[in-house]
């Protein structure tokens, strides 16, 4: 963990889930991004069997897991609490686009801990629960079907999250040994020679077909080991004359 890391000071609390199986799923959707506060605010069923199997290989944030027995105390030392839902409310913080929100929640760490908070599997989160966050965040989704599984909104959030915080970039590709240009003059040269040998090409009237080729190994961008190889194909064909 880096010393500056913002998400180990990030928290995903859960209220009043039903399914046990959500729980581990979540906690495995959280561990895939880098998350590992998990709190629960008075599940039905944990510790739970189905909680284990469906965390896979987070049962390490499960076993961490801390269970408290309201919203209110899992959100005690909070300096941002960030509700998710579906849906507007008439009551409620202005409903803002989770991507957008990300960012905002990132910055919220350097002053203390935050919590992304989400209801129950079935009805979601109520009204007084939205109320005791400060902000209002959704995911966007199809507007004919908007429901995400428990586990997924938590996947998808814990995702903005990490982009915002760009906590892990993009992979590079591992170093590579490109061929030179004195490789790829070798190879138009034995190419050509075989070609004129087996009457393909005139070399009086040769077009443009260096050019062309030229043009196509310049798009392969071959390597030094693919350049050998394409010569090893090429003396194969010079030997079955």
């Amino acid at each position: 963990m880096k010393p500056d890391d913002p998400l180990p000071r990030i928290a995903v609390v859960l209220a009043r889930t039903s399914h046990p199986g959500n729980i581990g799923a979540a906690a495995r959707a959280m561990k895939t991004m880098g998350l590992s506060d998990l709190v629960l605010v008075e599940p039905r069923h944990f510790p739970h069997a189905d909680a284990v199997a469906m965390a896979a290989g987070a049962a390490d944030v499960l076993d961490r897991a801390r269970v408290v027995p309201t919203l209110a105390a899992a959100l005690a030392d909070r300096v941002l609490a960030i509700g998710f839902s579906a849906r507007g409310r008439d009551l409620s913080h202005p409903v803002r686009d989770w991507r957008a929100l990300a960012p905002e929640a990132i910055a919220g760490t350097a002053e203390g801990p935050v919590a992304l908070v989400f209801g129950n599997e079935t009805s979601g989160l109520s009204n007084e629960e939205l109320l005791a966050c400060q902000r209002h965040a959704t995911i966007p989704a199809n507007p004919a079907y908007p429901s995400l599984n428990l586990a997924a909104a938590v996947q998808v959030a814990c995702y903005e999250l990490a982009q915002a915080a760009a906590a892990f970039p993009v992979a590079g590709r591992p170093p590579r040994s490109r061929a030179t240009g004195a490789d790829l003059e070798a190879l138009h040269a034995r190419l050509q020679s075989l070609l004129v040998a087996n009457g393909f090409l005139d070399p009086a009237e040769p077009g443009r077909l260096d050019e062309r080729m030229r043009r196509l190994a310049a798009r392969l961008d071959l390597e030094t080991e693919e350049v050998a190889i394409l010569h090893g194909m090429l003396e194969s064909l010079a030997r079955r004359k």
